[in-house]
């Protein structure tokens, strides 16, 4: 449950409490009916100051004593907890949680992204790109802020790192996870219960060690991707193999012509193209896509591969064509 929740239902059960204990008071000790108890025990916790319903006995007096000056701190505490809600947003903070809670438990076969720093904000914009269902989790509300101005997706506010906040957003029914924390040792983690409440899951883990890397694969992570290395050799092929570099930042989608690099499973094609051959399909010739690649199920990747390779269950194909090329793909071999 929400903190700030837990703080308003515990302003409003020490309200409940203190005005029970006057109700009863006032009726044990100065028999008043239930009504006048009730009257006399608000009039004094809000101290508006207005008159005894009947005169007071010592007992009475005493007790009005004591309640006045323990529930001056309950009544001051109940009316900051009101005021941050009503004044600061937290009410609409808390309901805009709630339907957002109902719509992640929706989710099925989505990604969790842990972290909105400088590579889970670009794991988030291709998967905005991809139209995949995800859902960010951010610790900083400010940095989630900037999220929600960029897109409709889901996110949560909380630590990724604890087992709540990654049930809530459906860590048992993800396809997968990307966790991209500044911390190893909080990526080690993740991985770590990820793996545990769903050992099925494909996990995407960040390193900035080399050491780490080890202890991610160990801990159970599908991937670990070290930024700062690929940075660096990034930068030497710049030198090295400059076209080569160029042609795959067009992939990226860096520079005016837009190159897409996808994929395509067999139980993506239409029935009809199951069983195939690459010559049969003939997927150059109808929609101008080039297969660079093939993923078999048992051999692993044939790159180029032979014209009389027949495209089976279990099989990936890698094509690679303009943005209206394998839109044209799409409408005619995928389902």
């Amino acid at each position: 449950m929400n903190k700030n929740l837990i703080k308003l239902f515990r302003a409003l059960l020490m309200l409940v409490l203190s005005l029970s204990i006057g109700v009863f008071g006032y009726m044990a000790l100065e028999r008043y009916s239930f009504v006048d108890a009730v009257y006399m025990s608000v009039i004094t916790i809000s101290t508006v100051g207005y008159g005894a319903v009947d005169p007071l006995s010592e007992e009475g007096k005493l007790f009005t004593s004591v309640y006045i000056i323990v529930n001056l701190s309950i009544f001051a505490y109940v009316v900051s907890i009101f005021t941050t809600y009503l004044v600061e947003g937290e009410l609409k903070i808390i309901l805009r949680n709630f339907i957002q809670g109902r719509e992640v438990k929706q989710l099925r076969n989505h990604t969790i992204v842990c972290g909105y720093g400088r590579n889970g904000s670009k794991a988030c914009e291709e998967l905005m790109k991809e139209k995949r269902e995800f859902v960010l989790i951010e610790s900083n509300e400010e940095l989630l802020q900037h999220f929600k101005n960029n897109g409709n997706f889901q996110s949560l506010i909380g630590d990724a790192t604890t087992d709540e906040v990654l049930k809530e957003a459906g860590i048992e029914r993800a396809s997968a996870i990307i966790t991209t924390l500044p911390s190893d040792a909080d990526n080690v983690f993740i991985t770590l219960t990820a793996r545990e409440l769903n050992p099925s899951i494909k996990i995407i883990a960040r390193a900035s060690d080399q050491s780490s890397e080890k202890k991610l694969t160990r801990a159970g992570a599908t991937h670990v991707v070290m930024p700062d290395t690929l940075g660096g050799l990034h930068m030497a092929q710049l030198i090295a193999k400059p076209y080569v570099i160029e042609f795959l930042e067009l992939l990226n989608g860096v520079g005016g012509e837009q190159v897409v690099l996808d994929e395509f499973s067999f139980e993506e094609l239409k029935a009809s193209y199951h069983q195939k051959s690459l010559s049969d399909l003939d997927i150059r010739k109808n929609t101008g896509v080039t297969v660079i690649g093939l993923k078999e199920k048992d051999k692993g990747f044939l790159f180029n591969p032979h014209p009389r390779t027949v495209i089976n269950d279990g099989d990936v194909l890698i094509i690679l064509g303009a943005q209206e090329n394998i839109d044209m793909f799409k409408k005619q071999y995928a389902t």
